[in-house]
């Protein structure tokens, strides 16, 4: 079996504790140092390139650090005189697991009751695109999209639920395939038992959980 590959630059980075100076390595470095632990050969035809693609991936699988999600709503917010539920449901969403960094991916359905103003419905699928663009929970995720939806234009309530699978309970662990996660987050009118009914059966196909 191969001996994994050692991270050349770690050898003249060295802290005066004797540790690896991890900071001084760039991440294409640290990519390929992790293929050599895996007992593969980083310099062969197939895994040469392959750091550099792992960086631009995980640059993209992680963009939601950098995006802020109260400026996405309130750039398309208007002035409406509605005040019914209004639904977006069946937004695809794929995340990484933060346990494993394990892909999970499902579908998001949101609805909120405005208070006088209305977001423009495409803004709702970006939100949710920020959120997963993180290292995620899927249970924070749901929080996170109710609580931003509702701070940014403060409707009457907003409704999240969430269905996904997580790869880390199909292909590893357990190694459950047909298994689904379904989480909720509802703030305030939706917290009422005739509202989160509404909202539920209005997502919910017949026979079957939200998705």
């Amino acid at each position: 079996m191969a001996q994994p590959f050692p991270l050349n630059l770690a050898r003249a980075t060295q802290a005066k504790n004797s540790e690896v100076d991890l900071a001084q390595a760039t991440t294409q470095e640290l990519y390929r140092e992790l293929l050599g632990r895996f007992h593969e050969d980083p310099t062969r035809d197939g895994l040469i390139d392959t750091p550099r693609r792992m960086e631009k991936a995980m640059a993209h699988l992680t963009k939601g650090y950098a995006e802020n999600p109260a400026e996405i709503l309130q750039s398309a917010l208007f002035d409406v005189d509605y005040d019914e539920m209004v639904i977006v449901r069946d937004i695809e969403l794929f995340s990484l697991c933060e346990h494993h960094l394990l892909p999970f991916y499902g579908r998001a359905h949101v609805a909120y009751i405005p208070n006088g103003k209305v977001v423009g419905l495409s803004k709702i699928p970006r939100l949710i695109e920020v959120f997963s663009r993180r290292l995620q929970v899927q249970e924070r995720l749901t929080r996170q999209i109710a609580d931003a939806l509702q701070e940014a234009i403060n409707p009457r309530g907003v409704g999240v639920v969430i269905e996904a699978s997580h790869l880390c309970m199909m292909m590893r662990g357990v190694e459950k395939q047909n298994s689904a996660t379904v989480t909720s987050a509802m703030v305030g009118c939706f917290q009422a038992k005739e509202t989160r009914a509404e909202f539920l059966s209005l997502v919910t196909r017949p026979g079957n959980s939200p998705r």
